[in-house]
Order: structure tokens, then sequence, then C-alpha cells
């Protein structure tokens, strides 16, 4: 197997080594492509009235506060609110009018581990029926898996109580 891979290149190529020091130098540092680096909640207009909010790796059985910026979408007034149709995970806490489109915040709780997807609809005040929705992507490790580094956007602002079987005083049928 090791002759099978002996001719092939790696196919690292985001890595470069820091300006004065070369691959062999005294000194380690590695530096990523700015790219990489997209530290900031990703949102992505999917069809004229849909859009994917990727928050990144979040931990199971926490709350999270999350804060994005939609952009604006004609079909949309100023007026905005959540359609009446809530979601157990996701609650919208406010929408405020913004030069570049509308500052949403919302609280998320990861209940279960996996990648989630939790929907969120925007409905206009004046009974018009436009309606945008909003789905939030989260990546949600179980509590054995280290703490997730948090996008800019996202705030940790709870942890829900958990039952752990092994902290339990009952021993079992004998």
């Amino acid at each position: 197997m090791a002759a099978a891979n002996k001719g092939s290149k790696p196919r690292v190529r985001s890595i470069r080594f820091a300006a004065g020091h070369d691959a062999e130098g005294s000194q380690s540092h590695v530096h990523f492509d700015e790219k990489l680096h997209d530290s900031v909640v990703m949102v992505t207009q999917e069809s004229d009235s849909s859009f994917l909010v990727k928050v990144g790796f979040l931990k199971i059985l926490h709350r999270y506060e999350i804060t994005f910026t939609l952009p604006s979408v004609q079909r949309l007034s100023k007026d905005i609110r959540e359609a009446p149709v809530p979601s157990l995970h996701l609650k919208l806490l406010s929408i405020v009018p913004a030069p570049e489109g509308y500052s949403i915040k919302c609280e998320y709780t990861a209940h279960k581990e996996g990648v989630l997807k939790e929907e969120l609809l925007l409905a206009c005040e004046g009974g018009t029926g436009a309606c945008v929705r909003v789905v939030v992507q989260a990546r949600v490790m179980d509590r054995h898996h280290g703490t997730p580094m948090l996008l800019d956007g996202v705030k940790c602002v709870g942890a829900e109580l958990e039952y752990d079987s092994e902290h339990s005083d009952w021993h079992g049928f004998d």
C-alpha cells in the first residue's frame, strides 16, 4: 500500500510557512489561507423567499443566542414578524431593520446531536401574504467531544440540565 501512495503528492494547498522561516526552520509557525478563517455565521439565499443560515458547531443541551443579518428582500416590508408556526428549539428574539437588510436575533437549543435544521418563517405585518423562510443549520456535537469554537454571532447563553445515569443513587435489582 505504501508503494501505491509513493508517487502521489499531498493535496494540502492551503498551508504556508511564515515569511523568513523555511520548512526546516527552528520555529514551526503554520499559517492558513484567509478563506479558511471564515468565523462568522454564513447566510446564503436559497431562492427569492428562502435563506439558509449556517451557525457552525454547537454542543448538545446548550442554548445559544444567534445574531445574523438577513439581506433585504423585496417581498417583505420593514414591518415583519415571526409567522405563527413556532419551533420548539428556535425562538425569534428580535428583528431590527438595518441598512443592509434585517438584523435578526434568535435563541437556539441544541437538543440532539448531528446536523440539525430548524425553520423560522417571517411574514409581513400588513397581511400581504409575503413570507420568507429562514432555515438555521447547526452541527451539534455530543457532550464528550469537547467545546466547539463558536462563530462570530453565536453566543452560549446557558446549558440545559441533563440526566446522567452514572450519578444515580439507584443500584439496580439484586
